[in-house]
């Protein structure tokens, strides 16, 4: 398994997003907590949760539950794990997603968080999404009180703008440490966020990452799924999956990015970690840029 970093902290190249264990059709708990355990046997130390991935209404903070109990039941030491939750949006139970950047709505939330985790301090806390009716400012001074308060270790902010990153910069200085955004080959707006992340020293960690070659739990499929592409053909040369290959691709893009593909079952993060290990030729590469969209 290959590192980058978060901050100061060295995590696998590949992180895990647990999202689809506690959404809709989501695996049995037997199923989610072997996929966990899974990540863990394949090298991955970075695991993305928040307490908005549930189902039902009443279930705040199932997917942080299950991740607290998946690595407790662990056999293996677990104490190298990031586990980065977020915070700031909703799910009333109807499908639906909320959002609230309320100050005092993320600090009580990052406790609860916390508490969930069972740990002392966030290793990673991230302000899920901008809302429209809280100045950013406010809701970013959240985490900056969340830091000195140390209910957080460090903080990330996920879904914004380079404006919105050059403020939260400037509030919490080394104490913003990720952007987490929507990129992948087939989606691929937030390219001036990933290179202002690169240029202030922070991770990129893009959600929905497989976008074009696998459907995305979040916020509906971030496009439909493609066959026949360069990323099939090489994958194919390769003996490999299309999604290792759309995941090297990825790690190619900025030593900023750690993409954390979602996984419902053992199999899929083991296929997905492989690809921190995956070296694209030059002439690979250059295929891939030729068909990408736009």
């Amino acid at each position: 398994m290959q590192y980058r970093t978060i901050g100061d902290i060295a995590v696998s190249a590949i992180g895990l997003g647990a999202m689809p264990l506690s959404i809709e059709h989501r695996p049995d708990e037997r199923q989610a907590v072997a996929t966990v355990h899974a990540a863990l046997d394949a090298g991955v130390t970075l695991i993305d949760t928040a307490d908005s991935y549930h189902w039902h209404a009443g279930e705040v903070g199932h997917n942080e539950l299950l991740i607290a109990r998946a690595l407790a039941a662990y056999g293996g030491d677990t104490s190298g794990v990031l586990v980065a939750t977020k915070g700031g949006r909703g799910r009333p139970g109807d499908g639906s997603w909320t959002v609230t950047g309320d100050p005092e709505h993320l600090k009580r939330a990052a406790e609860a968080s916390a508490k969930r985790l069972g740990v002392d301090a966030i290793g990673l806390y991230q302000l899920h999404k901008p809302d429209p009716a809280v100045p950013w400012a406010d809701s970013v001074g959240a985490l900056r009180d969340l830091l000195d308060a140390g209910t957080i270790r460090a903080a990330g902010i996920s879904n914004v703008t380079t404006d919105q990153i050059r403020q939260a910069h400037a509030i919490l200085g080394n104490g913003l440490v990720s952007v987490q955004n929507q990129y992948s080959s087939a989606v691929r707006d937030s390219e001036p966020e990933l290179q202002l992340s690169t240029e202030l020293g922070l991770a990129f960690l893009p959600w929905s990452p497989l976008g074009g070659i696998s459907r995305s739990s979040l916020d509906g499929p971030s496009g439909p799924t493609s066959t026949g592409t360069a990323f099939h053909r090489i994958a194919i040369e390769r003996g490999v999956s299309p999604q290792q290959i759309a995941l090297a691709w990825l790690l190619t893009r900025s030593p900023a990015v750690i993409p954390v593909p979602g996984a419902g079952r053992p199999g899929s993060i083991t296929d997905s970690a492989r690809a921190a290990d995956l070296a694209l030729s030059e002439a690979e590469l250059t295929r891939l840029d030729h068909e990408l969209p736009g």
